[in-house]
């Protein structure tokens, strides 16, 4: 682990993230992105932004399971852990496609902010292939003003932007493949378009404390990866047991529509900055 855990949990806290950890050896993170594609060439179709996808590959879900990342996310929140969502971020070579600016926390529906994104890179994240960008303390402002839009080369699901950033306070974080960051779900953030001839690959794994609770669904999901649930708020996602499963088109069209079914509408209310600690 890069920095001791009271030194990245103070980093966390103070700036609403933290990059450059390494997770995994660089061969490693090679393997899983090898066995990405065999499934993407298995399906006919890229894999990105599919979610629940560690319920129908067992390559995500080591990922997001594997001890080095979970001992990062439980300095952040604590010994009982939810692994509410995974999901493949990919940009292809010279595309335009880009992120706006915005918060994770804003479409989720959940009732506090004990919640953590991990950005795992499989393959060079930087400033030429489009690295996530970070404004430091942001999330201690609770919640923006966001604009909504239809912009096809926006990758968020509703183009949703934040406009009134300082983006000479912006901090990018880039990664090596096998290594990760970590930002708070009220952090604004964003990433621009890859300019590089490879591929830009992250995994996201969205991570939550089990005394969450979900204001916009009574039947979403999670899975519990680390401690105890006393809670019961989720029904539990299964792992999947292969390295795809062989209704993975099926399942992926149907977690992905369930998932867009609570993340492509506004929460309810604004969230309360209930910030964990």
């Amino acid at each position: 682990m890069k920095g001791n855990p009271q030194s990245l949990h103070a980093r966390y806290h103070r700036d609403g993230f933290i990059s450059g950890i390494p997770i995994l050896p660089k061969g490693e993170s090679l393997h899983h992105r090898e066995q990405l594609e065999q499934a993407e060439f298995a399906l006919g179709h890229s894999l990105h932004y599919f979610n629940k996808v560690h319920t129908v590959m067992r390559s995500p879900y080591e990922l997001a399971t594997h001890p080095n990342l979970l001992d990062v996310v439980e300095t952040i929140l604590g010994p009982d852990i939810m692994l509410y969502n995974v999901t493949f971020i990919i940009k292809e070579p010279n595309s335009r496609t880009f992120v706006s600016w915005h918060q994770d926390l804003t479409y989720w529906g959940f009732d506090g902010s004990d919640q953590v994104s991990a950005w795992l890179a499989l393959s060079p994240a930087n400033s030429h292939s489009g690295c996530m960008q970070m404004i430091p303390g942001s999330h201690l402002e609770g919640t923006r003003d966001q604009e909504t839009s239809d912009d096809p080369d926006n990758v968020l699901l509703q183009s949703q932007t934040i406009t009134n950033v300082d983006e000479s306070l912006a901090v990018n974080c880039e990664l090596e493949p096998g290594e990760v960051s970590l930002h708070h779900g009220w952090t604004v953030h964003c990433s621009r378009p890859n300019l590089s001839d490879d591929r830009r690959i992250g995994l996201n794994a969205q991570y939550i404390r089990p005394s969450m609770r979900q204001t916009k669904s009574d039947h979403d999901s999670a899975m519990l990866v680390r401690g105890k649930d006393t809670f019961g708020y989720y029904r539990h996602d299964a792992a999947a047991q292969s390295w795809l499963e062989g209704d993975a088109a099926q399942q992926l069209a149907i977690a992905s529509q369930e998932y867009q079914d609570i993340a492509g509408r506004a929460n309810p209310a604004p969230a309360t900055s209930t910030r964990s600690n």
